[in-house]
């Protein structure tokens, strides 16, 4: 799925985002494949209201996750954490369905000042 996203966004002329967008999808497939243990997960890539969304569905609902604050050993942990700094510094938000089943996140292709 990273290579198909860096594939996409460089064909539609918005490789300057292809690193972070990619970074985003690697994180959140990873955790919708740990999630539903390997069932079906739909990523989908869309361009709206300036906005490159991002987002991942595996259709097992759940309680929403939240970024937690790993120790240093720990092995997990962190992609919530990088995909909520990646949106930040995009101008850009993420988040969660209602039903825990869906996790998005939207980069802004345009930085106000």
């Amino acid at each position: 799925m990273r290579k198909l996203t860096r594939t996409h966004l460089v064909e539609d002329g918005l490789s300057c985002f292809a690193d972070d967008a990619v970074l985003v999808v690697s994180e959140l497939v990873t955790n919708a494949v740990q999630h539903s243990r390997g069932r079906e997960v739909t990523l989908t890539l869309s361009l709206r209201n300036g906005c490159l969304r991002i987002n991942v569905h595996d259709g097992v609902p759940s309680q929403r996750p939240t970024p937690w604050t790993p120790c240093d050993e720990d092995e997990h942990g962190r992609g919530l954490l990088l995909v909520q700094a990646i949106a930040s510094a995009r101008r850009g938000s993420w988040g969660v369905s209602d039903d825990g089943a869906s996790t998005w996140c939207e980069l802004a292709l345009a930085v106000s000042r």
